[in-house]
């Protein structure tokens, strides 16, 4: 998404006021600096360093996007790599865990629903005989 371009409305305002200004006398001077075309330069200057604003964020914009098609391309690179290397040495070889693979034969297959991590953690519940009278197993927490 590229990113959003600034407009001035104190820069618009002055170009509102200017063209105002301008209908009373051309080159109107009010005193302590206050003329027309210093107003009309700085107005100017205002606008070159927006429009210097706007361009570099267009550059940055081209930059980040060509950014982006980069790294794209260095994850497709970065995946084909480690499958010649799979090719080439095999994929249960120790050039292939070099390379950052995880060898063939030392992957773990977990059943469906098992947790990735094993746990230690006792059970919750202990099930108890109590053989003096015969009775079913109890569980108790």
């Amino acid at each position: 998404m590229a990113r959003r371009k600034r407009t001035s409305l104190v820069l618009e305002k002055a170009v509102r006021r200017a063209a105002g200004i301008n209908s009373i006398a051309p080159n109107l001077d009010l005193g302590n600096g206050l003329s027309l075309p210093a107003f009309s330069t700085l107005i100017e200057t205002m606008r070159t360093r927006e429009n210097t604003y706007n361009s570099a964020l267009s550059s940055l914009d081209k930059l980040y996007r060509e950014m982006l098609d980069t790294e794209d391309q260095l994850g497709d690179m970065t995946e084909h790599m480690l499958m010649a290397v799979g090719t080439r040495y095999g994929k249960s070889s120790l050039e292939y865990g070099m390379a950052g693979g995880v060898p063939k034969n030392q992957r773990r297959k977990g059943l469906r629903g098992d947790s990735q991590t094993p746990t230690t953690e006792e059970p919750s519940f202990i099930a108890s005989v109590d053989s003096k009278n015969g009775k079913k197993p109890a569980a108790t927490s």
